[in-house]
């Protein structure tokens, strides 16, 4: 039985592996390659990367850095079920087969609710984005679609302001609810809103987004897209141990990344609606990973 089992290989997942490593615990971390730092997207926000770092690079250095550990084993597979308690051991259902430790931390990140359209993956990181912390400044002084039907979107378009004036808001969705205060402080801003669908995106070589097309027949052309469609956190795995969860469904952790299970801690995003940041998820990967080799020890141990 090994120390831990880490699910999901983004930033949180393989820093609470690196920090379990160099506390001399043996690791199986689990990565399917898909979630946020999958995408094409260059991180400008990450210290010690003054050119900014692609996140695919972020997560090749990851797994460089991992390779010098041999008690931390990295599988490209899927975790489909996990069971049990601290008393007996956590159990790791995959398609190879079943994987048991002593404790688990869940980074398993979210689902964005992307605009779907033909050819949108690639889009993702170099015209679609999601977040205003780590892409604005990149889209200063740009013609800039936000796609969303709630206050939310709204919010974003107003704060968009702060880097461009060319903002418009398409709502895609059949029922808006956007309220009236926002609607209000669009208008006042100068910032329309189309009440419209997406029917198709026209697109450049390399993910470049150039017009939106609605079902209504609206051209809008555009230099980026920030979709402020919501995501969903991936949780399941966590509501399957009887993990207590957010009334949205983000795991609920303490200042430590224990959650109400002893023996389960989590990180990154699937922790928390706000603070969606590689920082953040690196730090919480860490302690994690700390909580996790301190409940590892034995009572004598822990003072």
């Amino acid at each position: 039985m090994d120390d831990a089992l880490v699910v999901g290989g983004g930033p949180a997942g393989m820093s609470a592996a690196l920090y379990l490593a160099r506390y001399n615990r043996s690791v199986v971390l689990f990565d399917t390659a898909r979630g946020r730092s999958s995408h094409h997207q260059t991180n400008h926000n990450y210290l010690g990367f003054p050119e900014g770092v692609p996140i695919q690079r972020l997560r090749e250095l990851g797994r460089a850095q991992l390779s010098h550990y041999p008690h931390v084993r990295l599988l490209q597979v899927p975790v489909e079920r996990l069971t049990g308690d601290a008393e007996r051991g956590f159990a790791a259902v995959t398609p190879q087969g079943t994987y048991r430790g002593r404790t688990v931390v869940l980074a398993t990140g979210v689902v964005d609710h992307y605009p779907r359209f033909e050819g949108w993956e690639p889009c993702v990181g170099i015209s679609l984005f999601w977040c205003i912390t780590c892409d604005g400044w990149e889209n200063r002084g740009r013609t800039v679609l936000v796609v969303g039907h709630t206050d939310a979107a709204a919010g974003e378009a107003l704060q968009l302001q702060s880097l461009t004036g060319r903002i418009t808001l398409l709502t895609n969705h059949e029922k808006p609810e956007i309220g009236t205060t926002s609607r209000r402080r669009l208008a006042g801003a100068g910032i329309p809103v189309v009440e419209d669908l997406i029917a198709s995106v026209s697109c450049a070589d390399g993910g470049l987004i150039q017009i939106v097309h609605t079902t209504g027949g609206v051209d809008l052309p555009c230099e980026s897209v920030f979709s402020i469609q919501g995501a969903t956190p991936q949780s399941d795995l966590a509501a399957q141990l009887g993990v207590e969860l957010e009334p949205t469904g983000w795991i609920a952790v303490d200042t430590e990344q224990k959650t109400s299970l002893p023996g389960v801690f989590a990180a990154g995003d699937v922790t928390a609606l706000h603070s969606h940041q590689v920082t953040t998820a690196v730090h919480e990967g860490a302690q994690a990973a700390s909580a996790a080799n301190h409940f590892l020890y034995p009572e004598e141990l822990k003072g």
